[in-house]
């Protein structure tokens, strides 16, 4: 594979848009920035829903689902959240189309057709959920209201890269209705920690919980809190965010609720949501120049079995062998997969489940049979071992786990060491430049010194640490008085 597409050294980005391909995890749709998600990288999505979706239920939420298209008026009543995303929106204006009369093998828009008003393909679903929730709020016998929907937006985009920027994209977005302002926060930030639950224990990437500077909020949020994390190449990528609404969306679209004491007050909301962006960071996370390296936890296949044979004999015999390991590990929930096709040489196989990502090869034949023994192959470190085949199904969960623990303590020991302390802005553009990752620096707060600092380097503030300490100080651009550092980078 090295010698089909550049290493992570030579060309990044196209080593990423190589590898997503030749994976076959997506491909460019012949839509214009959309994709293909296809089965093998669909399988890794359906892992990660599989397991958000029991962390949100664990937690008291609901899955529902709302339409698609929302009435320009609707999208328009909060408007911060409107001008927000209004470069962004695609529209619907016609809801027909007839024979062109000047050439019959050609349809075009039927003028006749044109909606009474225009509808906004979701960009994300804050209005016309809030616009519902009007209906089911009514008192605080009603509160709170835990929902959640797993769908798909269309943002449009002009530069697209798959997964992580496409016009359409799969996402879940959660909005909650609550009675208080100390309810809703508890919320966003209890499901903060799901996100960074989830992306540390299931995906192996550490990642840094902050709040987002003004300038980086979401658009009609009060305050947005999100998970960073930090790519090979030294970019971030924001993994996840959880936003405090206030009461803004309630009172966008009059929603209300009567108190205990029956006072009528607006509720408070949120709302939070990762998407398929989560593949994105899976693959630069961990792959290297040989292919895909999947965390265990979300593997398709935990396990391959590469048998050796030359004819049909020695294949029997190594079946015979293998079966009583594929039961045992099937039967233990792990994905098996015993690759016997004789159209591929060992070689030919080995190379692309490497590709794929899949955390163990087995490898076994006739002379192993011989000395009961099979050759286990890890693809995080790529070492092989030579282990007794009687108690290899017992051993596999545990080395699956060492995989697992493995990949996320190398992930940390690199994101750590690329976080890195500037006191002035020349040692700050020096970071970017020669070392990238992360740069704590002190800023003063304005939304004037972030920009400026943005437009000078292409770096943003990525996150505002929850466990930044007090440090006085001055910020790097303005020298002006600052009380502690922010999270700096270049980012996708």
């Amino acid at each position: 594979m090295g010698k089909e597409i550049p290493t992570r050294s030579e060309d990044y980005s196209l080593w990423y848009n190589e590898l997503v391909k030749k994976a076959d995890l997506a491909e460019h749709s012949d839509v214009r920035g959309c994709m293909v998600i296809k089965p093998y990288g669909y399988s890794i999505w359906e892992k990660m829903q599989q397991a958000l979706d029991k962390m949100f239920k664990d937690t008291g939420h609901v899955n529902a689902y709302f339409p698609l298209f929302v009435p320009k008026s609707m999208f328009e009543a909060e408007e911060k959240n409107a001008e927000g995303f209004a470069k962004e929106c695609a529209i619907v204006t016609h809801y027909r189309l007839k024979t062109d009369p000047q050439n019959k093998g050609k349809l075009i828009v039927d003028p006749d057709a044109k909606l009474e008003e225009e509808l906004v393909v979701r960009p994300t679903s804050e209005a016309i959920i809030w616009n519902t929730y009007k209906k089911w709020i009514q008192s605080y016998r009603d509160l709170p209201l835990l929902i959640n929907q797993w769908a798909n937006v269309v943002r449009w985009e002009m530069r697209t890269r798959l997964f992580l920027r496409t016009s359409e994209f799969l996402w879940q977005e959660g909005h909650t209705a609550h009675a208080t302002k100390a309810e809703a926060i508890s919320e966003t930030e209890q499901m903060l920690d799901v996100y960074a639950d989830f992306a540390e224990k299931f995906m192996a990437l550490p990642v840094v919980k902050g709040r987002k500077s003004a300038g980086e909020r979401f658009p009609g949020a009060v305050e947005t809190y999100c998970i960073e994390a930090l790519m090979q190449d030294g970019k971030s990528l924001q993994a996840g965010t959880s936003h405090f609404l206030g009461q803004n969306f309630a009172e966008a679209f009059d929603v209300k609720f009567a108190s205990r004491e029956g006072k009528l007050d607006y509720v408070w909301g949120t709302s939070w949501g990762v998407s398929t962006r989560l593949m994105g960071a899976l693959i630069m996370a961990h792959s290297d120049d040989d292919g895909l390296i999947i965390p265990p936890k979300l593997a398709p296949i935990h396990v391959v079995i590469v048998p050796i044979f030359r004819t049909d004999e020695e294949l029997a015999r190594v079946t015979s062998a293998v079966d009583p390991i594929l039961k045992s590990l099937r039967q233990q929930g792990y994905a098996v997969k015993f690759d016997n096709r004789d159209t591929h040489k060992p070689g030919f196989k080995f190379a692309e489940w490497e590709l794929k990502g899949v955390p163990v090869r087995l490898a076994i034949g006739p002379r192993d049979l011989e000395n009961g023994t099979v050759e286990v192959a890890r693809r995080d470190t790529k070492t092989k071992e030579s282990k007794k085949l009687e108690f290899i199904a017992a051993e596999i969960p545990k080395l699956l786990d060492d995989i697992q623990n493995n990949m996320f303590q190398k992930a940390l020991k690199f994101r750590d060491s690329m976080i890195t302390e500037a006191n002035t802005f020349d040692e700050f553009k020096r970071i970017l430049d020669e070392k990238t990752g992360f740069v704590s620096a002190h800023w003063d707060g304005t939304i004037e010194t972030e920009t400026a600092i943005k437009e000078e380097t292409k770096a943003t503030i990525r996150c505002i640490p929850l466990d930044a300490k007090e440090e006085r100080g001055v910020c790097i651009y303005s020298g002006k008085p600052s009380d502690k550092r922010v999270l700096f980078a270049r980012a996708y």
